[in-house]
């Protein structure tokens, strides 16, 4: 661990303009080739592995994996090579590593020698004290954390760095994890701790390892994993201005640092950045994530120490060759695989119910394909805010009336088409069910106001700065809302409603979610306002199987509960049309059917007097977020005649009723 400093005190501009005072920064050349007569020092890079050694039940991943690491070290040399990762190797992870708590994974990274890895969000998955005890004492690497301190202090709770020799040249590894930690795991786990800047943590680690002080530990070259990252793989100029938290980490890290690696943004890219105060590029590395890629780069040093060249890339794991299948640590990391994958197989394959078609997450196009999309509905998580609710539905639970699923704890799709163990189209395995909630999150019931209900769905756009900048919420299928994004900040949602009511901001409901929510996971700091708190003693995961268990089949719902009306009016005028802009109407789950018209109701009857375009399933609108897929509009015209008797209230309720998939738009409305 490093030890306790006061610098991490100092503001931001205060620590980098420290690190300028020093040791020059860096005048590196990119090249193809690197000169034979430097001494070069070689990194290979993981980042978001997830345990990831099995994605299919057959072990591929991890084989292909483990021969692109060993093939490398052998042909760059095994003591110029290191093996080092920017977090997230576990927690989120595949089946075969879920099912024996990532141990398998730890495992398999042991035997390739993995030697330090910067701890992601992931790590702190069951907290701190997990991590410390469970995780950590399996791995034989360093996981290190310099900006992460003990609660109101600026002592590191985690080793910041770790040095190692690598061709005769001393080696300082320093890790720092997002920021943003505390929101993406359940608070409670990290309770303890504080998550500082990770920029201002790295730079006052390298400013120490080159001051010239033996006593204190030095190093002549510097490698900086970060556990964030670029927000997707365009030119690094579009990068920067796209991410702050991005442009801080290639602008800011100091000069000093050879190569930066990435993670947690599930990226792939291989930027030649600028070098602050310097006259030459750096490499700024991310591999992607689950094994996609090796990050590679070389660097090659004078005599005098400082870095003249350097080489970065991404290298496409393959097939074992013949020499990796009698390479000693392939052959130890193979076995851990096979192990591995024998057990999942074992446990994974009883079918635990069946489907009648795709129930998945959100997705959205990409040029290199379908892309997990957690600002807009789905099925699935929709469908688990449903299960959540019939769950803790129950007086031993403490009854529910609301069900809510955080989209990021959703990490598979159930596919329809059979594969792996399944024998005919539709069933559901363990396996395939259980990795859909890989967290261990314990379902919880808490009272919220209305009004509090409100506030988390007012929520889902986050706070400035956020790596995302909005997320969905499942919802129980009883719950509904409209919304307008282009209005204020915390009076977004429009209306609400629930079993068929709009919802009242002084009643008390009942909500079942899971612990991360209820903690204020993912900046959803509302739930911590709530009330009556009830632990149910039961796990997600445990409980989408048992549900799934007694309600064969499943049929997806693909109705939308979140709908945009753009502008709309809180009076409408009597026998004068109005046109209310619904946007939003299509869910961009797998295997949606497409709406092409409403029904529109008044106060629950069917009227002539509404005209309705038709829906237009290709309108993408984009900004503000969320971004919305599909739009119609309706012109509403109220006659005097049905409301000159018996109207004892000017409120009134509008109801869109889409053709194919029920999406229900309930818009309350007065008239004047």
């Amino acid at each position: 661990m490093g030890r306790r400093t006061t610098t991490a005190a100092l503001g931001t501009s205060a620590i980098l303009l420290l690190s300028g005072l020093s040791t020059p920064a860096l005048a590196a050349d990119k090249v193809t080739t690197l000169d034979p007569s430097l001494t070069q020092v070689n990194i290979l890079n993981l980042n978001d592995f997830h345990g990831a050694f099995d994605t299919g039940l057959d072990g591929v991943n991890g084989r292909n994996l483990a021969c692109s690491v060993e093939t490398a070290k052998a042909t760059l040399g095994e003591d110029k090579t290191l093996l080092v990762a920017a977090g997230d190797l576990i927690g989120g992870s595949t089946f075969a590593s879920m099912v024996a708590l990532d141990e398998p994974t730890i495992a398999y990274l042991n035997a390739l020698e993995l030697k330090a890895s910067a701890v992601g969000n992931h790590e702190f998955d069951k907290g701190f004290g997990d991590l410390t005890g469970h995780a950590m004492p399996r791995a034989a690497w360093q996981y290190l954390g310099a900006n992460v301190y003990q609660r109101g202090t600026t002592t590191p709770a985690l080793p910041e760095y770790a040095q190692l020799t690598v061709n005769g040249l001393r080696v300082a590894i320093i890790g720092a994890v997002t920021a943003e930690t505390p929101s993406l795991v359940a608070p409670t786990g990290v309770s303890g701790l504080d998550f500082g800047d990770p920029v201002v943590a790295v730079n006052r680690v390298v400013d120490r390892l080159s001051d010239g002080v033996e006593a204190n530990g030095e190093a002549d070259v510097f490698i900086a994993e970060y556990h964030n990252g670029a927000v997707s793989n365009r030119p690094l100029a579009d990068e920067l201005a796209a991410s702050t938290d991005f442009a801080r980490i290639v602008n800011d890290t100091s000069g000093k640092v050879a190569a930066i690696f990435n993670g947690h943004t599930h990226q792939r890219y291989a930027y030649d950045a600028p070098v602050p105060g310097g006259t030459g590029t750096r490499p700024v590395l991310q591999t992607g994530a689950t094994g996609q890629a090796l990050g590679q780069v070389q660097l090659g040093f004078g005599a005098d120490k400082k870095l003249v060249q350097y080489r970065a890339t991404n290298v496409i794991p393959g097939a074992p060759t013949a020499a990796c299948l009698a390479d000693p640590q392939y052959v130890a990391a193979a076995k851990v695989v096979t192990d591995a994958v024998s057990y999942a197989k074992v446990v994974g394959a009883k079918v635990v119910g069946t489907i009648t078609a795709d129930i998945t997450r959100a997705y959205v196009s990409t040029p290199t394909g379908p892309s997990e999309d957690r600002a807009s509905e789905s099925t699935l998580s929709n469908l688990q805010a449903e299960v959540w609710k019939e769950t803790l539905d129950k007086a031993a639970y403490g009854y529910a009336d609301i069900g809510v699923q955080n989209p990021g704890g959703v990490r598979r799709d159930l596919k329809f088409a059979k594969s792996g163990d399944e024998t005919v189209d539709g069933q559901v395995t363990f396996a395939e069910a259980a990795m859909i909630n890989p967290f261990a999150n314990v379902l919880q019931s808490i009272d919220l106001t209305g009004a509090q209900f409100k506030a988390v769905l007012e929520q889902q756009w986050q706070p400035a700065g956020s790596s995302r900048p909005y997320l969905q919420l499942g919802l129980s299928k009883n719950v509904t809302y409209t919304y307008d994004p282009n209005k204020a900040v915390g009076d977004r949602i429009t209306s609400v409603t629930i079993d068929g009511q709009a919802l009242s901001l002084t009643k008390t409901y009942r909500v079942a979610t899971n612990s991360f929510l209820t903690a204020g996971g993912d900046n959803f700091t509302a739930f911590r306002d709530g009330t009556n708190s009830k632990d149910s003693g039961l796990i997600d995961s445990d409980s989408f199987i048992n549900w799934l268990g007694t309600h064969r089949p499943v049929t997806p719902s693909y109705a939308k509960q979140a709908v945009a009306v753009i502008g709309q009016p809180t009076r409408i005028p009597i026998d004068t049309p109005t046109v209310l802009d619904v946007q939003g109407l299509v869910m961009t789950s797998l295997g949606t059917p497409v709406d092409t018209t409403f029904t529109v109701y008044a106060d629950g009857k069917k009227v002539s007097s509404f005209a309705t375009s038709p829906i237009a399933a290709a309108t993408v609108n984009a900004s503000p977020v969320p971004v919305r897929v599909g739009q119609s509009s309706v012109t509403v015209r109220l006659l005097g005649r049905d409301f000159k008797s018996g109207m004892k209230t000017p409120w009134h309720t509008i109801t869109l009723v889409a053709d194919q998939t029920g999406t229900l738009v309930t818009v309350p409305i007065a008239v004047k």
